[in-house]
């Protein structure tokens, strides 16, 4: 028998073996196969048996919130829980609110203000947004549209809206087609406060002030000493001279007492803390004083080279002789 006669009988298969090798490729295909299916099924049914579960709690939850409701008349509502009860019905909110009262120009208040008003930080940020992207409130009844603001909340501070005119507000009357209700506009009704007595609450009142700003401007008056002049106040860091002009009708100075420094006898550490002398001035003058004695008059401070008379119109209500 030749190679090529060995070859063709042994490649050569009878139909048994072919069947054989029929059965065992079905075999392993379906070994390769049937885990997969089995594992899709398997997720399928647990996704089925997940999706379930969550429906069965959101229905256990409705239920709840409806039974409570029946019983209360409120719905709780977890976003709102730290402030007070909340009816949906009725879009109002119970219980006691915590905020302070005072007028306020909703174009112009601050955060901090919004915040003392008791206003909530979501409703806030709602209404510092709409003003950043330029929205205006024309008149009280706008604040009320603000979303996120309840029925009582408004209803509570509607009456302290104070909002100024301004030329926008006559454009936009001017502009209303016949027929239309022009909107109206309200004159500011703010408390006049004298500067030198006033207290953060008392700053916070006015228009474009909030808390920081507050802080902030008694704490330049008590390191000066107090005012002498009410254009002292836009020397105050961060105030913007827009917010400036707009409280400044409303500011008096009436206790125009000051605290006065000893320049005979005060040192260096104690001259350098005042805003308008610092160490660059209290040291000249020390330096001064020790060459030439005791000042015989407050003028002789102009005798100092550091000293201009802007310098001295300046500082001079500040300093005295014992």
């Amino acid at each position: 028998m030749t190679w090529k006669e060995l070859i063709i009988d042994y490649f050569t298969l009878t139909r048994k073996e072919r069947i054989g090798i029929i059965v065992v490729v079905l075999l392993i295909t379906s070994i390769f196969f049937l885990p997969k299916a089995f594992i899709r099924n398997t997720q399928a049914n647990a996704a089925a048996a997940d999706t379930s579960w969550i429906a069965a709690m959101k229905k256990l939850e409705t239920t709840d919130t409806v039974n409570n409701y029946q019983k209360t008349g409120q719905y709780n509502d977890d976003n709102n829980s730290n402030y007070y009860q909340y009816d949906r019905t009725k879009n109002k909110y119970y219980g006691e609110p915590k905020g302070e009262l005072f007028y306020f120009d909703p174009n112009t208040i601050s955060a901090e203000g919004w915040k003392k008003l008791g206003l909530r930080e979501k409703t806030i940020g709602t209404i510092l947004n709409y003003l950043n992207k330029g929205g205006k409130f024309r008149k009280p009844e706008d604040v009320k549209r603000i979303y996120g603001l309840f029925t009582n909340e408004y209803e509570r501070i509607a009456p302290y809206i104070k909002i100024e005119s301004t030329s926008d507000n006559k454009n936009y009357a001017e502009n209303t087609p016949p027929g239309n209700t022009t909107p109206k506009t309200y004159a500011p009704r703010y408390v006049v406060v004298d500067l030198n007595i006033a207290d953060t609450s008392a700053l916070i009142a006015l228009p474009g002030i909030g808390s920081k700003l507050a802080a902030r401007i008694i704490n330049f008056r008590d390191k000066l000493g107090g005012f002498y002049s009410i254009n002292q106040v836009k020397e105050t860091f961060g105030l913007p001279d827009s917010t400036f002009q707009k409280i400044k009708q409303y500011l008096k100075l009436e206790n125009g007492s000051l605290k006065k420094i000893n320049i005979n006898t005060a040192t260096v550490d104690e001259m350098k803390t005042h805003p308008y002398i610092k160490y660059s001035l209290a040291n000249p003058i020390i330096a001064y004083r020790n060459q030439h004695g005791p000042f015989a008059k407050v003028e002789d401070v102009k005798k100092i080279m550091a000293v201009t008379d802007e310098v001295y119109n300046k500082i001079s209500p500040y300093l005295s002789l014992q």
